[in-house]
């Protein structure tokens, strides 16, 4: 079988649910098997940013976070959203963030690219990068953020995330972008 340039078709599409974040849209469809069927999408308005700051005797910092989706508690490099309608890039995002949640200022910033989170339902894009020559400053996280941030040395967070204590999608993706360079 050959694969057609676009597949699926859009018959129609419209808005269900919407608020400043993310839009959720139901979409009637042909299939690529050419059947009417349904989809359903989560447009999100930011895109999402992910920061490895790697100072210079080898450690790096995690977050721990509570997750309202989850209900649980949840280890992951700094992480945040890139405010796209304000024209934030996301290099200036992940400056934003690291800063916010560690404290933390870099002097060397390094793209490790950029990845689709959940791309079966949603459209959400990741940007990942390396911070380095950090510079410790005052945290001020979010309101809706009551974070523990921790010190580990890269082979611990390398181990956290080969045995399962970090499941943060874009934490991990970034973990393995960093270990790839670094090995």
């Amino acid at each position: 079988m050959e694969l057609q340039d676009k597949p699926w078709k859009t018959l129609s599409k419209n808005t269900v649910y919407e608020n400043p974040w993310i839009r959720i849209e139901h979409h009637e469809v042909i299939n690529p098997n050419q059947k009417e069927g349904i989809y359903g999408l989560v447009h999100f308005k930011n895109v999402a940013v992910s920061i490895f700051p790697l100072d210079e005797e080898g450690n790096t910092y995690l977050v721990e976070q509570h997750r309202y989706t989850l209900d649980a508690y949840s280890w992951e490099l700094p992480e945040g959203g890139c405010l796209i309608e304000n024209k934030e890039n996301p290099l200036e995002a992940a400056k934003r963030e690291l800063e916010e949640e560690t404290g933390l200022h870099a002097k060397e910033w390094i793209s490790l690219g950029t990845c689709y989170l959940s791309n079966s339902v949603t459209d959400e894009k990741a940007y990942m990068f390396l911070a380095k020559d950090l510079q410790q400053g005052i945290a001020s996280p979010e309101e809706t953020e009551s974070l523990l941030v921790r010190k580990l040395p890269i082979q611990e967070v390398f181990n956290m995330a080969e045995n399962g204590e970090i499941q943060d999608a874009l934490s991990l993706l970034t973990i393995l972008k960093v270990k790839s360079i670094i090995s």
